[in-house]
């Protein structure tokens, strides 16, 4: 007997409307801003201010944060790296805007210098590439050149009311 499954007529993909190119810049604008937030977090340590300490500390668990939802396989010696990984593609593209650079201000209130500012400037461009990937894909010029030439009387014809009852 042949027991063969029959192979699924249509591939899985993801709902969030992001191009394969647009998800690998993303993901390597993640791991650029970890390895920023990172280098520029243990610069900041080196001090005796509190508020910089602090800073540092932040930036460096900003960029484990980053490598551990953008490039879960950077953190094999973790046991949870890939079930973090995993929930953390499940977020829609605005939920991770938010909190990519919400993660990348809080340092800068903290402690504001120039290398708060570059430190984090890459994690906050992540965020925003998120956040425009929540936006949507653009429209077609043909669809919207039809939109710009209809005129008031043509919405009258297609929805059949003349006298603005809806």
């Amino acid at each position: 007997m042949n027991t063969e499954e029959p192979a699924s007529p249509k591939p899985v993909t993801d709902d969030d409307g992001m191009s394969w190119w647009y998800r690998w810049l993303c993901k390597i604008a993640g791991v650029l801003g970890g390895v920023s937030c990172a280098i520029s977090g243990v610069w900041m340590c080196v001090t005796v201010s509190p508020l910089n300490i602090a800073a540092g500390v932040w930036m460096v668990l900003n960029a484990f944060v980053l490598f551990l939802f953008e490039v879960p396989f950077c953190c094999q010696f973790i046991e949870f790296a890939n079930a973090v990984g995993a929930r953390a593609d499940k977020f829609k593209p605005w939920q991770k805007a938010f909190f990519y650079c919400g993660m990348a201000i809080f340092p800068i209130f903290l402690s504001f210098s120039i290398t708060t500012l570059f430190g984090n400037a890459i994690a906050f461009a992540t965020g925003v590439l998120y956040g425009l990937a929540s936006l949507g894909k653009k429209g077609d010029a043909v669809s919207y050149a039809r939109l710009n030439h209809q005129k008031p009387g043509d919405e009258e014809k297609l929805t059949g009311t003349t006298d603005g009852s809806v």
